[in-house]
């Protein structure tokens, strides 16, 4: 049993020396530059320990960035997110820290003006990303050089071996539909883009596909490999045969070829070399791929991963599933938040907290007969203004107490065998001012509007976001994040196409299981972040009584309440306060038979109506 780790183990001081071989490589080689991405050959958003290439040279940790390492100069991409937290973990006198965002490497590429050559690994780059990149030099007439061997590989002389954790096969009274069946369906797809076969890259959609799940990255059940999906014939999944116990391998057999992974260039290229037509996903898949088939003779065609829609639609046992899983959660939720009202102020810190809840979760996971197989991701447990910092991941550098009149941020999830959760609380340490809960409150609002949307077909996230952020944009705030993020069914907790945000071009499709986040962040010395989350299901569509167009909707399967303490009645109209005494309701009915003692009593309070009196 693996608990959260809070130690930082970034230094630095060991930058200098790693970018000092680094530019001997750069010299042998003839380049002027290298590209070291926070990537796998798999472009996950979680990496194994062996693919951590840009935290163990620069010293950086975070989720996204890129470092460029010239002749002379170095350069660390990161988003806004990271902006702090790239500062204070790298050398400044050697990196200098760049905007993801804004000037991301092909821009700054472009920028420049200069003719570079600049080396980069095909394997952790896209399609996509290559092509603007090369595009960038190519314009300024430099060039992008792919490398035979990671520069980094070649100077990481204690580099982790690949992970080799144990796959097992995800039944089909939590699947909802056998592996054979998608896998079919996934080769008609194939058929229709008018291609011989698919590569499938992302080790979520393989998982889905054959039914799979393994441990092979933090907080995600996910077997790192790769297949090749024809349009007709047996699909062939390149996993290292050392994963697979017994059954495991002779239930794969049935579906597949298993190929070791070391055979996949030299398969992918003799199929090629048939003049067979590859279907790639030029956001997802590798530009190594794209190599592999154009040298071999082959053709390519973009396309979307096939598995990518069909895995965030859930079927009925999936989201039956989902709504067990935060039944659960919501009982650990309740236990936790429970005893942390009986801390007085000053008393525990952030690390006390997030390491609580983790116990409560896997407590109350155990009494109810379903393991909690991890943390869907590691907790933002942020008080005062680090909860300021959307993305906030303690330490034992930045661990601080929760003190009287400050509010605490929490934001976890777990991955169960049946589902996956999210779910932020804010809470407040004392008592709250008068400006916490009303920024609490206008948050509110934005989380209630969502959820009580209704929208026609086609209706994408970007189409709805502005309902979220409506009641803050009148008082002049915002937050710098999407409102929601598709979540997988034990599998990714951030899972694409489907989001809620300016960029969510996905039409919302009845099954999809998304996040409902809306926030508020204060930084600097008396700051705060607000933030309340629920996962939410699409619905059918129905046609509302008295209308003529059908519509869906969202059903609410976060179960937990909202912190009452912190909300300013007089800013909520009747349809809010409704919705609000209404959810409470549920929520008691739901998890009272499964709490007793001081939870029981606290859920009791907690989930006390307003009442209805309210006349706006």
């Amino acid at each position: 049993m693996m608990f959260q780790s809070f130690e930082v183990t970034s230094n630095p001081a060991t930058a200098a020396p790693r970018v000092a071989r680094l530019r001997a490589e750069l010299e042998n080689l003839g380049l002027d530059g290298f590209l070291v991405p926070r990537a796998d050959e798999h472009q996950g958003e979680y990496v194994p320990e062996r693919a951590r290439r840009l935290a163990w040279l620069t010293g950086f940790t975070g989720s996204a960035g890129v470092a460029l390492i010239m002749k002379s100069k170095a350069y660390l991409f990161v988003d806004g997110r990271y902006t702090l937290q790239a500062a204070e973990q790298t050398d400044a006198e050697i990196f200098t820290i760049e905007s993801l965002v804004d000037t991301p490497p092909p821009v700054w590429l472009r920028n420049a003006e200069k003719k570079f050559t600049i080396g980069f690994d095909p394997w952790l780059h896209t399609i996509s990303e290559t092509k603007a990149l090369r595009e960038a030099l190519e314009k300024n007439g430099g060039s992008l050089v792919a490398v035979k061997d990671n520069l980094v590989d070649m100077i990481w002389d204690d580099q982790p071996a690949p992970p080799l954790e144990a796959v097992t096969i995800q039944p089909e009274k939590y699947a909802g539909k056998l592996a054979s069946e998608k896998l079919h369906e996934l080769a008609e797809t194939v058929a229709k883009a008018k291609a011989d076969a698919t590569v499938l890259t992302d080790p979520s959609s393989i998982a889905w596909a054959f039914n799979i799940r393994g441990n092979d990255v933090s907080n995600t059940p996910l077997p790192l490999a790769f297949a090749l999906l024809p349009a007709s014939g047996e699909p062939l999944l390149f996993i290292d045969k050392r994963k697979l116990p017994i059954e495991t391998e002779a239930y794969l057999t049935q579906l597949s070829t298993l190929r070791p992974p070391s055979a996949l260039e030299g398969d992918i290229s003799a199929f090629a070399a048939e003049g067979k037509t590859v279907m790639l996903d030029p956001a997802l898949a590798a530009d190594k791929l794209r190599l592999i088939i154009e040298q071999a003779g082959g053709k390519i065609v973009d396309g979307l991963d096939p598995a990518r829609l069909p895995r965030a639609v859930k079927n009925a046992v999936e989201l039956q599933g989902a709504r067990k899983s935060h039944e659960r959660d919501g009982v650990a939720m309740v236990s936790f938040l429970s005893w942390i009202d009986e801390q007085a102020p000053g008393t525990i810190d952030e690390i006390i907290a997030a390491t609580k809840l983790e116990e409560t979760r896997r407590t109350v996971a155990e009494g109810f007969q379903m393991p909690l197989a991890n943390l869907s991701f590691d907790s933002i447990s942020g008080a005062g203004p680090n909860g300021a910092f959307a993305h906030y991941r303690v330490s034992t550098a930045s661990n601080r107490t929760l003190e009287d009149g400050e509010l605490y941020l929490i934001d976890s999830g777990g991955q169960y065998r049946d589902g996956t959760t999210d779910i932020t609380r804010t809470l407040p340490v004392g008592k709250p001012t008068d400006d916490m809960k009303r920024k609490f409150t206008l948050v509110l609002k934005g989380m209630i509007a969502i959820t009580t949307a209704r929208f026609p077909k086609g209706t994408r996230g970007m189409d709805i976001d502005v309902l979220a952020r409506i009641a803050l944009w009148k008082q002049g705030y915002d937050y710098g994040h999407g409102t929601g993020h598709g979540v997988g069914s034990f599998l990714s907790v951030h899972e694409g196409p489907q989001s809620i945000s300016k960029r969510g071009v996905q039409e919302l499709l009845p099954g999809m299981i998304l996040s409902n986040e809306p926030g508020y962040y204060k930084p600097g010395p008396g700051g705060y972040g607000i933030r309340t989350e629920n996962l939410l299901i699409v619905t059918e569509p129905e046609v509302p009584e008295g209308g003529d167009i059908p519509m869906m909707g969202f059903e609410t399967i976060t179960l937990c309440p909202i912190d009452k303490r912190l909300i300013d009645t007089s800013l909520l109209v009747r349809e809010e306060l409704i919705w609000l005494d209404a959810y409470h309701a549920r929520v008691r009915e739901a998890l009272l038979p499964h709490t007793d003692g001081p939870a029981r009593e606290w859920l009791v309070a907690a989930t006390e109506p307003f009442g209805h009196e309210h006349k706006g």
